[in-house]
């Protein structure tokens, strides 16, 4: 697809090992820290570090010299400021820029990134030669932590190390080493690059300036032929084998087997949906959000049903399952990994719940397929269901537990506990201390998955089921509280109109609301919520509305659940709305839902990152898009709508029936 010069979009390249490997936007021009040519993993897919940031590139001509790159340096200056803007953009089947210099000369730039490996590859191709020309281009390198910004300073490493065809890099002590294999010569002219800076982490009030070091210039004679460049990540800790070949056959050879790989995807959004599946240790995990979120557990168990079940990825839901089940404590499942090796964080009251629901997605999706799930493995994960059920019903950290009604309580003054989780300073935005809806619908689905694995969940549920309509409705307006017993006081409520009530009708297995109330409740979020790009967070009229997601990180986090739209939110909102309307005519029903729910979200896919969703939008028109330009949850959750949830029934059957012998996972 064609995009225009000078777009602010984002295109990622990612490696499949939580590295993210290669970002930035379709102009070239980098305006964020993580915006990189080449990041890297230490600890999949923790431990960051961006490698090699970007390179300025031009061609040499006997008409002069055409620069094809430009940066932006301080104090808004953009250099060389005669550089081509591409003539055009493409992202099928990876990121392609096209140039026509002033002879008329069209010139081809490439990129993409090797699955699995930490490998970013580059050509350069004259589709129409009119000239002598020399290609020129000068990396620019830091090896510094990806959330972090680079410096000058005396400690970085110019010199390179031979490396069989090519060169290696060792910027510091600790760090990815950088491989280069070049088809031309490189020529050592080391220097730093100052003041780079970085639009987007000005306008959300964090530091913006950089500078970077360049070891020197490659050079390649295009006469001769194409121009090749691969950049490899190399771990400190092994020593390096020598490539086997040079740049040239080194291109092709991953040319061929990336060309392969990404044409086996049912659609571009199946593609973009592997992504977010990533390793852990041994396992396997499902990263947030690119560029600058790694795996949490509520994210996690909530994508694992669009990302992998939805698209038949079976075999990778087993082991993220089994991944995520050892790092249970007290009935929890931490919401974070630190990505220094630190502590797990278990601050979160709705991770555990989502991932019994998974697990219970999980297993029927694996029923009647072929290999079969092994005993050893059902009974481990359903072992982690029993200890997380047992946990909240005794009682828990955060004064998460079970009350005398069957309800599940949470909440401490300074915590953010649920989805709803923004703090500024110690201001907890959005507390719902108590019983918040949408816990209460995923500790009754919880228990749900609980009765056939042990009968004592049974009486838990209907004591449950009868406290949730009789405490939570709210006949006045016609919708769900918010929270009940707010901050622990009973009999306390929060009437504020959110979009968390969604979840009894729609979203999760066990609806608890039907008929009348239930359409009402659909009806409602409807009318007050829904936008083309997802739900709003806070209904407009309520005390702290905010329109706009802008600003420094205060107003930012201020507004983040007060009306910013949350993309991932359709899908349970459009899985109610297709329940509410009943069995009379489901094909209609479906198709109405697609016209007018899910094909809108898609044409936002190429909005801020191409072929993905972001994570938030603004609340009002035009619903910028705002955060992470690649969310996990929002591209899950369109999947799960377009082959789950908005599939005729006889579609659904045969996809049951279906086996798939040599793995549960889509090609690639």
């Amino acid at each position: 697809m064609p995009y225009e010069p000078g777009s602010k979009a984002e295109w990622l390249e990612t490696d499949g090992l939580g590295g993210f490997a290669s970002g930035t936007t379709t102009s070239g021009l980098r305006t964020r820290r993580y915006h990189a040519l080449l990041l890297a993993s230490l600890r999949p897919p923790a431990q960051r570090f961006v490698l090699v940031n970007g390179f300025d590139a031009w061609v040499e001509t006997p008409g002069g010299i055409v620069p094809i790159t430009s940066q932006r340096y301080l104090p808004g200056i953009d250099a060389p400021a005669n550089a081509l803007r591409h003539a055009r953009f493409d992202s099928e089947p990876w990121p392609r820029w096209t140039f026509t210099l002033p002879d008329g000369t069209s010139l081809e730039q490439e990129l993409f990134v090797r699955h699995e490996d930490p490998t970013v590859c580059l050509r350069w191709r004259l589709s129409r030669r009119k000239a002598r020309s020399t290609l020129w281009v000068r990396p620019f390198l830091s090896g510094r932590d990806l959330h972090a910004l680079h410096h000058e300073n005396p400690a970085f490493r110019f010199a390179a190390e031979p490396w069989g065809n090519g060169l290696l890099w060792r910027p510091y002590e600790g760090v990815p080493g950088i491989g280069a294999l070049c088809s031309g010569e490189f020529e050592p002219r080391p220097d730093w690059y100052r003041s780079f800076l970085y639009d987007e982490e000005r306008a959300r009030g964090l530091d913006f300036l950089e500078d970077l070091a360049s070891p020197g210039l490659f050079r390649f004679d295009l006469a001769e032929g194409d121009a090749a460049l691969v950049f490899t990540a190399l771990m400190p800790e092994e020593a390096p084998e020598a490539p086997a070949r040079g740049a040239l056959a080194t291109f092709d050879a991953h040319f061929t087997a990336e060309v392969k790989r990404r044409r086996a995807f049912a659609t571009r959004l199946h593609r973009s949906a592997q992504a977010y599946l990533v390793r852990r240790g041994k396992g396997k995990t499902i990263i947030a959000g690119y560029p600058w979120f790694a795996d949490w557990g509520r994210d996690t168990f909530i994508a694992l049903r669009g990302l992998c079940l939805a698209t038949r990825r079976v075999s990778e839901a087993r082991q993220i399952l089994l991944e995520w089940a050892d790092a249970l404590s007290e009935g929890m499942l931490p919401n974070r990994f630190p990505e220094r090796g630190e502590a797990p964080e278990y601050n979160s009251v709705d991770a555990s719940l989502w991932y019994v629901v998974a697990v219970q997605d999980f297993f029927r999706a694996s029923k009647g397929r072929r290999p079969a799930l092994a005993v050893a493995d059902r009974r481990r994960l359903e072992a982690a269901v029993e200890a997380i059920l047992e946990g909240y019903s005794r009682g828990t950290r955060f004064r998460i537990g079970k009350d005398v009604d069957g309800l599940l309580h949470c909440g401490e003054p300074g915590l953010q506990l649920t989805w709803m989780d923004a703090k500024v300073g110690d201001r907890v935005v959005t507390p719902r201390i108590g019983k918040p809806v949408e816990i209460q619908a995923l500790w009754l689905n919880a228990l749900a998955v609980g009765c056939p694995i042990s009968k004592r969940w049974e009486e838990e549920l209907q004591r449950a089921r009868r406290s949730f309509e009789k405490r939570f409705w709210n006949e006045e307006r016609g919708f769900l509280y918010d929270v009940v017993d707010a901050d622990h006081v009973p009999g306390a409520v929060d009437a504020t109109f959110r979009p968390n009530q969604i979840y009894a009708v729609g979203g999760l297995p066990l609806p608890l609301l039907a008929g009348p109330k239930a359409r009402r409740v659909v009806d409602a979020v409807e009318a007050h919520l829904l936008t083309p790009l997802g739900l709003r967070s806070l209904a407009p009229g309520e005390p702290g509305y905010s329109s706009r997601y802008e600003g420094g990180v205060a107003e930012r986090d201020g507004a983040f659940h007060q009306g910013t739209v949350w993309p991932y939110l359709m899908g349970p909102f459009v899985e109610a709305w297709v329940r509410v309307r009943g069995n009379g005519n489901p094909a209609a029903h479906h198709a109405e839902a697609r016209k007018r729910f899910l094909e809108p979200l898609l044409a936002h896919l190429d909005a801020a990152g191409i072929g993905h969703l972001p994570e938030i939008a603004d609340a009002e028109p035009p619903h910028t898009p705002r955060g992470c330009p690649f969310q996990a949850w929002s591209v899950a959750e369109a999947l799960r709508l377009g082959e789950e949830v908005l599939l005729p029934e006889k579609t659904k059957r045969v996809r049951t029936r279906r086996r798939h012998p040599s793995t549960s996972t889509s090609p690639g």
